[in-house]
């Protein structure tokens, strides 16, 4: 198993770039943040810094969305962030939450997203592509690559990246939400004709080593919240009954709105309705044996990495934990 650091551009940025560098050298191979530019600072501008303080690590979004920039503006970030340090990106990308509602617009569609996945990828490896209704290509581009890892929960969503995408995001360590998901996404690949053992497994969730489980239970209910946001959507459309997990969709029941202020934050107010239990399943809490147990079981699942995300009050801490105490033991 493979893993990844998941952080928020917050200010300083020189910050994000030495947590970075400091995951490198504890063992992650891939470096993450979300691409929200408008709750936090611009990533790309951030991942260049990123690539040139580190020599292996793999950087990506987590997610973008085809909605907040021109597609060939994606991709030509990509690509020139691969020409200069030599293709270590990765694509993540959705249909779009927390930058999308910002800034007062509606997530993107599936076909839309289905669309922009083929033409940012294209772009970014120097084909031609069609955008905006005319033939295009970026005559600059030398022995490009770029992987688009696709973040999804329902069935439309997951069947899309069976279908196209290279990698599968699932944002929650519940492994009988990974065990649908996977299959889901495993089955379209095969209906497809593609080989589904070669779309790239990755599990992000927050993780917090220690041993208060009632504090690190108050620090990660935001994840609950956040999470919560996305299966709302999915109650709208597929109901309580439908296709979609009970495990997934049945604690929001409780819930009453999202102020997108407080979104990703430990201390969010609005996440009152997230059972300790969803904590417990969604994350990984406790000592890091328990962390262990937890990876070795998506492990078997078929997860290819575990990204982190590190986003409480001992992010030092747990990554040191991680670097000596559950890396070693998963690698």
């Amino acid at each position: 198993m493979e893993f990844g650091v998941v952080l928020q551009t917050n200010p300083p940025a020189s910050r994000v770039v030495e947590m970075m560098r400091r995951a490198e050298g504890a063992g992650f191979s891939y470096g993450w943040t979300w691409d929200s530019h408008v709750l936090w600072q611009e990533p790309f501008v951030i991942y260049s810094a990123v690539l040139a303080a580190t020599s292996d690590l793999t950087v990506g979004t987590m997610v973008t969305n085809p909605g907040t920039r021109d597609w060939s503006v994606i991709a030509s970030l990509f690509a020139t962030l691969n020409d200069m340090y030599g293709n270590r990106t990765v694509c993540g990308i959705g249909r779009g939450d927390s930058a999308r509602r910002v800034i007062g617009q509606p997530p993107m569609s599936l076909a839309t997203l289905a669309s922009a996945m083929t033409v940012i990828k294209g772009l970014a490896e120097g084909r031609e592509v069609s955008l905006h209704g005319q033939p295009l290509r970026m005559p600059w581009v030398r022995d490009g690559k770029l992987e688009i890892w696709m973040a999804a929960y329902g069935p439309k969503a997951l069947r899309l990246v069976g279908e196209q995408a290279d990698g599968f995001i699932l944002q929650t360590a519940d492994p009988d939400i990974a065990r649908w998901t996977i299959g889901s996404v495993r089955a379209a690949a095969a209906a497809a004709g593609r080989d589904p053992a070669a779309i790239k497994i990755c599990v992000a969730a927050p993780a917090y080593v220690g041993t208060d489980l009632a504090h690190q239970r108050d620090q990660l209910r935001w994840f609950g919240g956040m999470v919560g946001n996305h299966v709302a959507d999915l109650v709208s459309r597929y109901g309580t009954d439908g296709p979609v997990p009970h495990e997934l969709t049945d604690y929001i029941a409780g819930r009453s709105g999202y102020d997108y202020a407080h979104h990703g934050k430990s201390d969010n107010p609005m996440v009152d309705f997230v059972p300790d239990a969803i904590v417990d399943r969604f994350c990984l809490t406790g000592p890091a044996s328990v962390h262990v147990e937890r990876l070795q079981e998506l492990a078997s699942l078929g997860v290819d990495q575990f990204a982190l995300y590190l986003m409480h009050d001992e992010e030092e801490k747990t990554l040191a934990s991680y670097a000596t105490d559950i890396i070693p033991d998963l690698t």
